[in-house]
């Protein structure tokens, strides 16, 4: 089993930065993939960003220049530095891992994006 515990989510001004902190345990080796995920009211989940044990990163084209997500591999943790927010960016963000094939989710982190 794996759990996850985010933070760092809140209120932030456009134009702002924030950083998400997600730290996994549990009885775990090092995880393939993590990534962050975002839920906006009435949207979909979708995919914001993910990174490999290898350090290979994937953004969604929203975010590619404001967002940069980074791991600490041996401690399972995962990073989304966020700057330049903007209002759409709001949401309530999800910590995500692939571990033995199968997804975990964090309780989720709301940011909001607004003057």
């Amino acid at each position: 089993q794996v759990q996850l515990a985010e933070s760092g989510g809140g209120l932030v001004q456009p134009g702002g930065s924030l950083r998400l902190s997600c730290a996994a345990s549990g009885t775990i080796f090092s995880i393939n993939l993590m990534g962050w995920y975002r839920q906006a009211p009435g949207k979909q989940r979708e995919l914001v960003a993910r990174i490999t044990s290898g350090g290979t990163t994937n953004y969604v084209d929203s975010v590619k220049g404001r967002f940069t997500i980074s791991r600490d591999g041996a401690q399972n943790t995962v990073y989304l530095q966020m700057n330049s927010l903007k209002p759409e960016d709001t949401a309530v963000y999800y910590c995500n891992a692939i571990y033995s094939g199968a997804h975990y989710w964090g309780q989720g982190t709301q940011v909001t994006v607004s003057s």
